[in-house]
């Protein structure tokens, strides 16, 4: 359980049964609501195996902000760290295998891990990666068209084309399900025209 966890922090070896403890294992059956947005976050997720999408509604429109597959932890970050609402609903889109942990424990955890500097460095470049991805995201809705944006999620993350619905991955680049058909028709034709 959580070996990407260990290989992430080594340095806690020692610690690592006494933190597994904390995490309690569900399996979810797709299209769970994890999270409501508006709702206090009380719980960090991660995700053994599987897909959470996160989401937020906007006027009756339901538009994507991320997924997270396997070896990703997630919360509505803002929610479980200043116990306000969450911007964002979390839901699986695939049967899932998750392990969640209460946010005591987590901020126990988290006590520990502030007195070893070299944990406290990682755990910054962790946080500051999610960051420029949503910075990233964010600004392709400015530089980049439909269809580059499309492209670029091609390119760096194939996974998310192959298992997520299609009207999700729309939801995600800010178009319709229809303009996504025809982009991925263009990138598919002007692929085979090569």
């Amino acid at each position: 359980m959580l070996q990407l966890l260990r290989n992430s922090f080594p340095q806690l070896n020692a610690q690592w049964d006494k933190y597994e403890s904390l995490y309690h294992r569900v399996e979810v059956p797709a299209k769970t609501v994890l999270l409501q947005e508006g709702d206090l976050s009380k719980k960090a997720w991660y995700v053994e195996q599987g897909c959470i999408r996160a989401w937020f509604n906007s006027k009756g429109k339901d538009l994507t902000l991320q997924f997270f597959l396997e070896g990703s932890g997630v919360t509505s970050i803002e929610s479980f760290r200043r116990n306000v609402p969450s911007i964002c609903t979390l839901e699986t889109i695939e049967p899932s295998i998750l392990y969640w942990i209460a946010k005591k424990e987590w901020e126990h955890i988290m006590a520990d891990l502030d007195e070893i500097p070299e944990t406290r460095r990682k755990l910054h470049e962790i946080t500051l990666d999610r960051q420029l991805n949503y910075m990233r995201h964010f600004m392709s809705f400015i530089r980049d068209t439909p269809k580059e944006r499309y492209l670029n999620l091609l390119k760096e993350r194939p996974e998310i084309i192959k298992r997520v619905p299609q009207h999700y991955i729309a939801s995600y680049l800010g178009i319709t399900s229809v303009s996504l058909s025809r982009i991925r028709s263009a990138v598919s034709k002007q692929h085979n025209d090569r």
